[in-house]
């Protein structure tokens, strides 16, 4: 049978993203290292605001998150007028190429960035632009250098996934002034928190009006199965982004859990310092192994093997043992794993389990 029927060009260019994985046949309850999950869980105090939040469901949502936004903007020093909530921050950055790139326009991002940058792009019929990394981190230089007259959007994650690697604030200011007026550069702090000093680009977007941050509560706070983001820009981006958001695109559940997870700062800091210390631990034991990786600026570490053979025999030996890390193939590291920083025993077991890789040849 035919159809008639057409998506609109790019939409079946997509592949199917695909997430970490969640099982292992015949254990019922593995080591999940796969997605870079806050390992502690949310916080108490978040999980109790969802109960309650719970005997209200037929109740609609607020439409204007103002409560939610309060709460960022008086935590972050940051404007609650100019805050936007979604669903996780990939809808924040999915409105963005739909409001500001279409046809004959370019969406540009690294070739390590995040997969589904190609997707925003796509999906608003814009063409995908790739700037090659240097060493596993974002080249400055070499984004500026494919900066055009039709780059609607510049995508950067820092710090990066997967490489956990992060520019400071100079590089960032130095690529902040390259960008044109017609052209907004995002900044996608998903794992923003985790690097030590860095204010995700608040700074950036309060000097200029074309650049934009997103965060989200699915890492360090641990709300990924409530899909809460965020996003600060200026009052005229904000204002196109609302037009086109749903009313009701975020649930009570997801408004109460959000804003007691962003209040609770005492479960924050015991999160990012341990942490930091289990990524030290991580990668210092990994490389006693023998096993590469940069620092991590974020919560996981990216485990560079000898080549694509010994990396699959170690993510398969890592299973074998009830542990589940990522293959990162997709983003240009065959010979790597991403492993997300766990409890402090998680992060014991997986470098006893690779120590027992390296023995077994």
């Amino acid at each position: 049978m035919t159809t008639a029927l057409c998506p609109q060009p790019g939409i079946m260019e997509i592949a199917l993203y695909q997430g970490g994985a969640s099982a292992i046949a015949g254990q019922s309850d593995p080591l999940k290292l796969s997605s870079n999950e806050n390992p502690f869980g949310p916080s108490p105090t978040a999980v109790t605001a969802v109960a309650e939040a719970a005997a209200n469901l037929h109740r609609y949502p607020s439409t204007d998150h103002a409560p939610l936004r309060a709460a960022i903007a008086e935590v972050h020093g940051l404007q609650a007028e100019r805050i936007i909530c979604g669903v996780g921050s990939d809808e924040v950055l999915t409105l963005l190429a739909l409001a500001f790139a279409g046809p004959g326009d370019e969406v540009l991002y690294t070739e390590h960035g995040f997969s589904l940058y190609r997707i925003f792009a796509l999906s608003a019929g814009a063409t995908p632009v790739v700037a090659p990394e240097a060493d596993r981190c974002v080249d400055v230089d070499a984004i500026i250098a494919r900066i055009t007259e039709a780059t609607r959007l510049i995508y950067i994650a820092n710090p990066a996934n997967p490489t956990g690697t992060g520019l400071d604030g100079e590089a960032l200011e130095r690529l902040a002034d390259a960008v044109p007026a017609s052209c907004l550069l995002v900044l996608d702090g998903a794992y923003a928190e985790f690097f030590e000093g860095y204010d995700g680009g608040a700074s950036l977007v309060t000097a200029r009006d074309n650049v934009v941050m997103t965060r989200t509560f699915s890492k360090l706070y641990g709300l990924g199965g409530l899909r809460v983001g965020w996003g600060y820009a200026s009052q005229h981006v904000i204002d196109v982004l609302n037009r086109i958001r749903g009313p009701f695109n975020l649930s009570k559940l997801a408004l109460a859990g959000a804003e007691a997870a962003v209040r609770d700062r005492q479960f924050v800091e015991t999160c990012l310092q341990q942490n930091a210390e289990q990524r030290a631990r991580l990668t210092g034991g990994l490389r006693q192994l023998g096993v590469n990786c940069d620092e991590s600026q974020a919560n996981f570490v990216l485990a560079r093997f000898a080549d694509e053979p010994e990396a699959l025999a170690a993510e398969t030996h890592l299973r074998s043992k009830g542990i589940l890390v990522r293959l990162v193939k997709g983003y240009g590291f065959p010979e790597a794993l991403r492993i997300t920083v766990g409890q402090a025993d998680d992060v014991t077991r997986v470098l006893e389990a690779l120590a027992d890789f390296r023995r077994a040849g």
